[in-house]
């Protein structure tokens, strides 16, 4: 209150000094405070109190030469006066970025504050920020005081202006006649951003891509953009950025940097650049994160170095100097590396976002929107432009998107399709391995019951100690009988197939080379046992079957030191042969190795020592894959050795040993058969 008081007090010694008035209700046209004979100004620090300046004496009058800088603010005082019986409305103009107005008469002190960087909450006239409206008592004289300060670094002169209410009418009328069109624009750019900006985060929400969170940050900074850009118009709807006018207008720049930066990402991901070029993508990645640092970086340079410094200014040229053809380059090389369906609405897109930036800086520096009668002559015409080209980007990019999902959407219909028909295969597939697994079972139940018929005849003309020798005898017969059929029915099968694939030279081979090896299975159907020599040859006789049939990629070899050595060792017929068949049709067919290798090896340095070894899969491989019929002559085998030892006085113990590398990846099996005589 001692304050105000002290500042009415001294108003009142200058109303009384004052020697004329400027009259509110006698202004014919607009009146310009610079060079007025009643306006007088000084120059003073920004933060000088109204009642220092009052009390100071070295007011000149207003000219030219009082312009404002970014540390000082000028004062200027004149006298006032309504000689009507109304109270009359006269209007100040100011358009720059400060202004403080003290209005005094005898009995009532008022305060305005106004200006470009006043917040919408602090200024006396909310509509605009520069105009004041100044309401006269009836027959009354004012003084008024205007502080006015701005954030150039250089001098620039901004003179405040009087109008009468008629001319302010006419002012505006023209003003917002001039400015429709373009509010007009950006509303409707703002609203049909946010419109897809909606539809963008429903996606975003259930597709959890990145593509839509990054066209998502793009989208939100473009709709900052203009609300910045809307900040400056008359608009009156959604002028949020004015409340923050000079956080937005620092955040100008920095806002555009965000969505060039976000919509580079977005490109990435949309065009899958990664997928054709993983250097174009480390290049993008990187002009993607600078876009982020300048932006950050301009921002806080700008917030505290302030709006207009030389330094910004500078650099804000050098950037879009580099920016420009680094964006032209990037976009002739992508259309050089990129084969994408949605390519086409990329070229679009960016060729409208390109002209449209080009075009806007081309305009803002050679001043072409100030041209009277041209082209570009309409307000904010740097920015319309600018606005018309992302708003036909951001439309080529939401058409990209839904052909996106479309594609996406086609290609999970054709793996469905795929896997439909994919579970039919194998629906028939387990269907024909099931009739065939009823048929093994049938067949072999039948067998069974057979030989158990016949086991139990002959245990009934079995007596004592001769009757429990000869029940191993048969169980060993019965056990060849069932080893015999099964490698007939193996090779009689492989036969037909090189029937079937027309390879009737091999199938003439492979049928005198199976009948030599049938005669010897034959011929040695009603023994016991026989010479390891004669298994060697019946081994040699099926192997070389096995190789007409595989092919080449199939070798074995067998080494042995003698064959007259291996002649004084008896085993049983066909011992080896099931170990053999199990290691190429389990181990190495199923094998994707290039070279598929077998070896059996006689080592007859001290006893005999039987190796067989194959490169194949290994058991544990095995044992996944599913067969159609189960492999019956290994655990035939196991049991004729069980029952050989049982009635022979030489034993023969075999060991079986998964072969792995040393990561533990299975390399194989190797088959040990050691016989102790």
């Amino acid at each position: 209150m001692k304050k105000i008081a002290s500042v009415i007090v001294f108003l009142l010694v200058g109303l009384c000094s004052l020697s004329a008035q400027i009259r509110a209700d006698s202004l014919p046209t607009p009146v310009d405070l610079v060079s007025h004979p009643e306006v007088q100004a000084m120059r003073s620090s920004r933060d000088e109190s109204l009642e220092n300046i009052m009390k100071t004496d070295g007011w000149k009058a207003y000219d030219s030469s009082f312009a404002t800088t970014s540390e000082s603010a000028i004062w200027i005082k004149f006298p006032l006066e309504n000689t009507t019986p109304d109270t009359l409305s006269t209007y100040l103009f100011y358009s720059g970025f400060h202004m403080d107005l003290y209005l005094h008469n005898d009995w009532e002190f008022e305060s305005f504050q106004n200006g470009y960087l006043v917040p919408l909450g602090k200024r006396s006239e909310p509509k605009w920020y520069f105009f004041s409206e100044l309401e006269l008592l009836p027959l009354q004289q004012y003084q008024c005081y205007i502080r006015i300060t701005n954030d150039y670094t250089s001098g620039r002169s901004n003179a405040p202006t009087l109008y009468s209410r008629l001319d302010y009418l006419n002012f505006m009328d023209r003003v917002r006649a001039k400015e429709a069109s373009s509010i007009a624009f950006i509303y409707t750019y703002l609203i049909t951003l946010c419109c897809i900006l909606v539809f963008a985060l429903v996606f975003c929400f259930h597709l959890r891509s990145p593509v839509y969170l990054y066209y998502l940050g793009y989208l939100f900074f473009q709709i900052l953009y203009a609300f910045v850009i809307l900040r400056t118009t008359l608009a009156k709807v959604g002028n949020l950025a004015a409340h923050v006018p000079y956080l937005s207008l620092v955040a100008t720049e920095t806002i555009q940097f965000c969505f060039i930066g976000f919509y580079i990402f977005f490109i990435l991901h949309l065009l899958e650049i990664k997928t054709f070029s993983q250097r174009l993508s480390n290049v993008l990645v990187g002009f993607g994160i600078f876009c982020f640092v300048y932006a950050s970086s301009k921002f806080i340079f700008s917030y505290y170095e302030g709006l207009y410094s030389d330094n910004r200014v500078l650099i804000s040229y050098i950037i879009r100097i580099i920016v420009l053809p680094l964006n032209m380059a990037l976009f002739i090389w992508i259309l050089v590396k990129v084969r994408h369906p949605l390519m086409k609405y990329f070229i679009v897109g960016h060729s409208l976002f390109f002209v449209g930036a080009f075009l806007s800086s081309y305009i803002f520096y050679t001043n072409l929107h100030l041209v009277p009668d041209g082209i570009f002559n309409f307000p904010y015409a740097q920015h319309i432009i600018f606005q018309v080209g992302l708003l036909g980007e951001v439309f080529c990019f939401s058409i990209a998107i839904g052909e996106k999902m479309f594609l996406i959407q086609r290609e999970k219909d054709m793996a469905n399709h795929k896997l439909i028909e994919q579970l039919h295969r194998n629906q028939i597939m387990e269907e024909n391995m099931r009739k065939e697994l009823d048929y093994q079972v049938q067949h072999k139940t039948e067998e069974l019951v057979r030989l158990y018929s016949e086991m139990e005849k002959q245990k009934e003309e079995q007596i004592k100690k001769s009757f429990a020798e000869r029940l191993r005898d048969m169980k060993m017969l019965a056990l060849r009988s069932q080893m015999n059929p099964h490698f007939i029915f193996n090779s009689l099968n492989a036969l037909k197939n090189l029937v079937m694939l027309s390879r009737e030279e091999d199938a003439i081979q492979y049928l005198d080379n199976f009948s030599i090896l049938l005669r010897t299975i034959l011929q040695n159907s009603g023994k016991n046992i026989i010479s390891v020599e004669e298994e060697l040859e019946m081994l040699e006789l099926y192997l070389s079957l096995e190789k007409s049939r595989l092919g080449d990629d199939f070798s074995y070899t067998i080494q042995y030191d003698s064959r007259e050595a291996l002649s004084q060792f008896t085993i049983p017929p066909l011992l080896l042969q099931p170990f053999v068949e199990n290691a190429i049709w389990h181990g190495l067919h199923p094998s994707g190795k290039p070279e598929k290798k077998l070896s059996v090896t006689f080592d007859t340095s001290k006893q005999l020592q039987i190796i067989i070894e194959d490169n194949g899969v290994g058991r544990k491989e095995s044992g996944k894959a599913k067969k159609t019929h189960p492999s019956a002559g290994t655990r035939i085998t196991q049991e004729r050795l069980f029952l050989y030892n049982h009635i022979s006085e030489a034993k023969m113990h075999m060991s079986v040993l998964d072969l792995e590398n040393e990561k533990g990846v299975p390399e194989g099996t190797r088959i040990t058969i050691k016989y102790n005589g």
